[in-house]
Order: structure tokens, then C-alpha cells, then sequence
């Protein structure tokens, strides 16, 4: 009992609990630490089966503006053309691992984390090898969960508040496994016919994989893309979208920009390359948005709406 009452005292004084003590004085109040506003981690899967939606020019912006707002955010590529990997200022022909290495070849998430140039904005590279691995995935034992798991291994280590994929344009293996470790999915949807139909495979893969892998996968939201406001007919079938997916569509809208054009040719988000423009008002309402549905808070939201 003695030696392991000296053992307790010795293991007290390595930890130096004192040093970590401030006295208070008795008549005033406790002093409390600055109230910081934060989130709960969200992981999201921005994901449509249907190319030229917005969907990756989406995961880049609103990534960076979840960033500039003061959220540690990590963006994973998950499509072998690397677009998003682009838009953030990487050079996806030398990078030494990608998101490749971790769903093939066991390689930590930790390992493949790069920074961006944007404060508190971190990136998983990808490249056209990623391309190859939805027939490899194939052979592999829990093939769906590989990406889930090496998620939260990472966040034993580090720590964001939103981790976003950028899903590439088909329901493939890879698709999958964001689908299995996604909180929640998030389907920009451009406002012509051809989306609305295209979106029914898309729910019946999400229908599957919530009976058979992910019970818990949500759907954060359905965002209208590449709104043009100069017609009637966008305005017809944004409303024709709001009218089919009743309390599943944003409030924010994504409007036709020019400079939501440029900035991936100077591989900088929106916010950074022109944080004046329509582009960058959207995205930054569309982030406010995003917290406010996975934290069900009271935030400003304004610019970007459309009635």
C-alpha cells in the first residue's frame, strides 16, 4: 500500500499539476474561457452522378469559405481527374502519395494530408492512378468500408470540423466507400430537365447503401447550380426543383459567375481569387447554410437566395 502511495505521489509530481492551477480571488467571479463557436465534425460527401453539375467547383468554394469563417476543413479528392486538387493550388503530376496509397496500399490519411494556401484548409490529393482503383477495390476484403475506416484513424490523430469529398461523376466503387463514411450527402444539381432525371439512380444508390452499409446517412441538402437569372426558363425549373425535392433544396442558389469560371485557372477558391463577386457571395452563403443545417443555429444568410 506505502510503495503504491509513493508511486501515486511521484506520477503527481511529473505531471506538475500545480503549474496548471490560477488562484482565484473569493470575491470575484470565476473567469470563463472566450466562448468559441464551433461544430460538431460533419463529414460530407458532395456527390452527383452527373457531370457538369458544379460539384467539384462546390467542394473546392465551399471548403474555403467554411475555412475563412474559422473551421479546420479537409477536402479529399476522390475523383481521378483531380479538379479539386487543381482548384486549391496542387500540382497533382508531383505529388509523391495520393488518396490512391490509402484506399490500395495502406498508407495513413495522416501521411497524404497537404496544406493549402488557405488558412486552416487542408487537401488529400488525387491523380489519374485513382482511376484503376475501382477494379481493384473489387478483390478487396470490406472493399466498401476502406475509406471509413482510414478516416477515423486519421481523426484519432488530427482533428476538423468538416471533412468533405469531392465524389467523382459516377457510382463506382469509390463513390461507394464516401458514401459508407459520409455523415451526409450534399447534390448540386444544375436547373435543367436532364439533372431531375438524372437523379434517380442517384437516390436508389443512396437507398442501398443506407439499408445495407451506413443506416445514418443523411442528406444534407439538394443546390441549385449554375443559376441564370437572365432567364425564365432556369427560373421555371428551379422552381420545378424546389417543387419535386419539397424541404431537401437549399435556400442558397449558385449563380452563373464569370469569376466562378477564372479561379480554378489560378488554382485559388473563389473567396480568395475575387471575394466580391457573386460567385464568392453564394459560396459564403452556402457555408453559413451548411452550419446552420448540421448545428441547427442561428446564422446570417443572404446573399445568393432566390425566391
Amino acid at each position: 500500500m506505502l510503495d503504491d502511495l509513493k508511486k501515486i505521489i511521484k506520477r503527481l509530481n511529473e505531471l506538475d499539476v500545480a503549474a496548471d492551477i490560477t488562484p482565484v480571488v473569493s470575491d470575484q467571479p470565476v473567469p470563463l474561457p472566450p466562448k468559441i463557436f464551433s461544430v460538431s465534425r460533419q463529414i460530407i460527401a458532395v456527390t452527383n452522378q452527373k457531370g457538369g453539375c458544379a460539384k467539384t467547383t462546390t467542394a473546392v468554394n465551399l471548403s474555403g469559405c467554411l475555412a475563412e469563417r474559422g473551421y479546420k476543413v479537409l477536402v479529399i479528392d476522390l475523383d481521378p481527374q483531380a479538379h479539386a486538387s487543381l482548384g486549391l493550388g496542387m500540382d497533382k503530376d508531383n505529388i509523391d502519395r495520393t488518396i490512391y496509397d490509402v484506399l490500395m496500399n495502406n498508407v495513413s490519411l495522416c501521411d497524404v494530408i497537404l496544406k493549402t494556401q488557405v488558412e486552416r484548409l487542408d487537401a488529400v490529393p488525387s491523380n489519374s492512378v485513382l482511376s484503376g482503383a475501382q477494379l481493384e477495390l473489387a478483390s478487396v476484403l470490406g472493399r466498401e468500408s476502406v475509406l471509413r475506416i482510414a478516416v477515423r484513424k486519421m481523426l484519432l490523430k488530427k482533428d476538423y470540423d468538416f471533412i468533405i469529398f469531392d465524389c467523382n461523376p459516377s457510382l463506382n466503387l469509390v463513390t461507394i466507400n464516401a458514401l459508407v463514411a459520409a455523415d451526409s450527402i450534399l447534390i448540386p444539381i444544375q436547373t435543367h430537365y436532364y439533372s431531375l432525371e438524372g437523379m434517380k439512380e442517384l437516390f436508389s444508390t443512396i437507398d442501398i447503401v443506407r439499408e445495407r452499409l451506413n443506416p445514418d446517412l443523411q442528406i444534407l441538402g439538394i443546390l441549385a447550380t449554375l443559376y441564370d437569372t437572365r432567364t425564365k426558363i432556369s427560373a421555371k425549373m428551379l422552381g420545378q426543383i424546389r417543387e419535386y425535392f419539397k424541404g431537401m433544396v437549399f435556400d442558397t442558389v449558385i449563380r452563373n459567375n464569370v469569376k466562378l469560371c477564372e479561379a480554378p485557372i489560378f488554382k485559388k477558391p473563389i473567396h480568395i481569387y475575387d471575394n466580391r463577386s457573386l460567385g464568392a457571395q453564394d459560396y459564403f452563403s452556402l457555408a453559413d447554410e451548411v452550419v446552420a443545417k448540421t448545428q441547427k443555429c442561428e446564422v446570417r444568410i443572404g446573399a445568393g437566395k432566390v425566391a
